[in-house]
């Protein structure tokens, strides 16, 4: 793939207008929280309100005014087929536990794929006031700043994030954090796999494993640590894979031999 790609730069500044419009009306949502119905999807864990339904229309409805051509996949709504090239992939609220109680771990999370590859990530954390923002070939930002990565970093100086959920056993979540430990490790796990992927591509974790995850939750942040010179697992992005889980891993350049030998990827 070439760094001119048709349409990249104009969608690039879109997905960042609708990420910071998606961030407000979320926010308005989080400061009024105590009225939101919340309903339960696969698990009790697993939780959803009309936060999250409205804030994926309201994205959706952005994307179609300019862009009807483009697919678009989200989490609560599902897969729309297009013909442009271009498929959204859209969290509209990822981290709805920490939403629900009134934590600030959450975010909205926007990747767009081109031919299959994730060419633009942005992610709006409005509790923290923060836009990160990546496309192919023109690097990572937080708000404006320029994400580069510190190869000195490594597992044992750093901090690591770990990801749970109830499509894999507690043993197997407690040995991988048993290896992380071993190996001179640390970690922290914070509800919303997208933001602390963000957190990658800032230097704040030097990693991120989760053993599933969806298209929407880790897109977009594989696109930030790409763009800020890390390294990603590949998430498989075609026909009916891409709504379906796989491994995520992501690392800075200093802990990519050691996060691949504890998820044995």
């Amino acid at each position: 793939m070439t760094s001119q790609i048709s349409g990249l730069d104009a969608r690039f500044a879109l997905a960042q207008a609708i990420a910071k419009e998606a961030g407000a009306v979320a926010l308005g949502y989080f400061n009024q929280r105590e009225t939101l119905v919340v309903e339960t999807k696969r698990d009790p864990q697993d939780v959803v309100s009309i936060a999250d339904r409205e804030v994926e229309n309201l994205i959706r409805a952005r994307v179609a005014e300019v862009h009807a051509g483009d697919g678009f996949l989200g989490e609560e709504f599902g897969l729309v087929a297009g013909h442009s090239g271009y498929t959204w992939v859209v969290d509209p609220i990822d981290g709805t536990s920490p939403f629900v109680n009134g934590m600030p771990n959450w975010c909205v999370s926007i990747a767009i794929l081109h031919d299959g590859e994730p060419v633009i990530g942005v992610i709006c954390a409005p509790c923290h006031d923060e836009l990160y923002a990546g496309a192919f070939g023109r690097g990572a930002t937080l708000n404006g700043k320029v994400l580069k990565l510190d190869p000195s970093r490594t597992i044992r100086n750093a901090v690591t994030g770990i990801g749970a959920n109830t499509y894999v056993t507690p043993a197997f979540v407690a040995k991988t954090v048993e290896k992380l430990l071993e190996a001179g490790g640390n970690f922290i796990r914070n509800g919303s796999g997208a933001l602390m992927l963000a957190y990658v591509a800032a230097g704040r974790l030097v990693g991120y494993y989760e053993p599933y995850m969806h298209a929407w939750d880790c897109l977009a942040g594989y696109c930030l640590v790409r763009e800020a010179g890390g390294w990603v697992h590949p998430f498989p992005v075609d026909d009916e894979h891409l709504t379906k889980g796989a491994p995520v891993l992501a690392a800075a350049p200093g802990a990519i031999d050691d996060l691949k030998a504890i998820a044995d990827v």
